[in-house]
């Protein structure tokens, strides 16, 4: 089953790196919406600050819904100041209950910070991130854990951008040791269509757990969308997800299979 996930995902990154015109520059990708964690900084030689709200179908985290399917709000703060770059994010989340009937964790937060420097047409991240579940029901393994992020992103043409990411954890949620993580990702500007600036992406990942003990839980992920900015502040996002995880995974269930993801953004 890996190896047709991976061939179609091929296919996917070679249909759109062969996708039609655009007018938009590379540049101006992900700016519109989400917590910088996740998106380029706009460098300014004052600190800046800024806030970002979002309302998900579902909340999927590296191909797995972290909301029993359901839907999410979330939200952050930005900090910058030249190519530093802090902020804190929030989500709710469904991670079911645990024997004693209590719910095993309802809300996420992300502590990041770090440093982005763009050196010619590629642009470096080196960050930390902090992932909290509050008020979490463990049951003996520790839910929160911290990553640390190494990212690039680069303009091969003046529409079409070429992002990589690898994160790695010392000791990764549920305390399942030494994770990396790693990600791909090919976006294309499809232009501008009365005010509207569709973006299409797609991104392959894949999260290695390397302790001999979880070896056997590593997996890939996938997704392909649209991204619309709507004007300078809202983000119309339309993504399929997917994994090569089994449908009847002993503690996963359907959390891992297909879904089609819809999400309306705001940055201010």
């Amino acid at each position: 089953m890996r190896y047709n996930f991976l061939a179609g995902a091929v296919a996917v990154f070679s249909t759109a790196l062969l996708l039609g015109t655009a007018s938009a520059q590379a540049g101006d990708l992900f700016n519109r919406g989400g917590s910088l964690k996740d998106a380029p900084v706009v460098h300014s030689d004052r600190p800046e600050l800024s806030a970002n709200v979002a309302i998900t179908s579902d909340y999927v985290f590296r191909g797995i819904s972290q909301t029993e399917e359901n839907p999410a709000i979330q939200g952050g703060f930005d900090a910058t100041y030249k190519m530093f770059y802090a902020g804190v994010w929030a989500s709710n989340l469904d991670f079911g209950s645990d024997g004693n009937g209590n719910d095993v964790a309802n809300i996420e937060i992300d502590i990041y910070a770090g440093l982005k420097r763009k050196w010619r047409n590629t642009e470096f991240d080196l960050g930390v991130i902090y992932y909290a579940y509050p008020g979490a029901e463990d049951a003996g393994a520790e839910l929160d854990y911290v990553e640390l992020k190494f990212a690039s992103s680069t303009e091969l043409t003046d529409r079409i951008t070429f992002n990589s990411s690898t994160y790695w954890s010392p000791d990764y949620t549920g305390e399942t040791g030494d994770v990396i993580t790693s990600e791909w990702q090919v976006a294309i500007a499809l232009g501008e269509y009365r005010g509207m600036k569709p973006t299409f992406s797609a991104l392959i990942g894949y999260v290695d757990f390397l302790d001999d003990e979880f070896e056997g839980d590593s997996y890939a992920y996938w997704n392909a969308g649209v991204e619309i900015g709507l004007n300078d502040k809202f983000t119309l996002d339309l993504r399929y997800w997917d994994t090569d995880i089994a449908d009847d995974h002993p503690v996963l269930g359907d959390n891992a299979d297909e879904r089609f993801v819809g999400t309306v953004s705001a940055s201010f």
